[in-house]
């Protein structure tokens, strides 16, 4: 727990299997996560039986996608504050006190795997996705007029409940652009949020998207025509926006 609050983590696992059980215990050892929530979406065989061993809660997703996986795992979780972050060895369990530090004064807490500093040897942030990343999250700090925002495709990410209430009836991607979807509609129903650095390490295996250059590439672009998309029905009124929230103190 975190100050008197249950914490949940969801983990997404596609093509984690060599990874997860880890990552669960890495979480749970942190000492503040109360809940971890696997959300298997047509996984490798062999995953269910690496996480039954842990004290995660496992469920599974048959909708294949990204988006589908964390709305699962958003909508079975039980805590206060929703941790999503990935099962696939390049996020670290104990980050998750820095999201807490910041849950105080913020509802909504983005992670960003751009600071140098806190790149690992042999993580898949190089000039390309790490630029195309940057560039994609400063178009959409631009369009939105909104908080410094540097990495639009971190994973790492804490809402507290009420947000995910206030926002979860706008979900409506399914695939790997969804997170871009998630700030936007954070920013569109007036949460306060900031964005603090993550660590970010060497993947387990190979990713089905950033490990291929044109797949990265083409993810970036569906990403960017999502922003566009999102700021006109914004602005016509086809996407309901709120003044920013005054923050309740805990």
């Amino acid at each position: 727990m975190w100050k008197d609050k249950r914490v949940s983590v969801i983990l997404p696992t596609y093509n984690e299997k060599d990874s997860i059980r880890r990552v669960v215990r890495e979480f749970f050892e942190s000492g503040v996560v109360d809940e971890v929530i696997v959300v298997n979406n047509n996984a490798a065989p062999g995953t269910d039986d690496e996480v039954r061993p842990t004290p995660a809660r496992l469920v599974h997703e048959s909708k294949q996608g990204y988006g589908h996986a964390i709305q699962r795992g958003l909508a079975e979780a039980t805590g206060d504050f929703l941790v999503i972050s990935e099962p696939d060895g390049t996020f670290f369990g104990r980050d998750v006190h820095k999201l807490l530090a910041y849950a105080d004064d913020f509802e909504v807490v983005f992670g960003t795997r751009t600071t140098r500093e806190l790149i690992w040897d042999g993580a898949n942030m190089e000039w390309l996705i790490r630029t195309g990343n940057y560039l994609v999250a400063k178009f959409m700090e631009w369009l939105f007029n909104t908080g410094f925002l540097s990495d639009v495709g971190c994973t790492m990410r804490l809402l507290r409940r009420e947000v995910y209430l206030r926002i979860r009836d706008g979900f409506t991607i399914g695939g790997s652009h969804f997170g871009p979807e998630l700030m936007m509609l954070v920013i569109l129903r007036g949460a306060r949020f900031i964005e603090i650095p993550v660590n970010y390490g060497k993947r387990v295996g190979e990713s089905s998207v950033t490990g291929d250059k044109w797949r990265a590439f083409q993810l970036g672009v569906r990403m960017t025509l999502l922003i566009v998309e999102y700021r006109w029905k914004s602005w016509i009124g086809r996407i309901p926006s709120s003044p920013r929230q005054p923050l309740a103190r805990r």
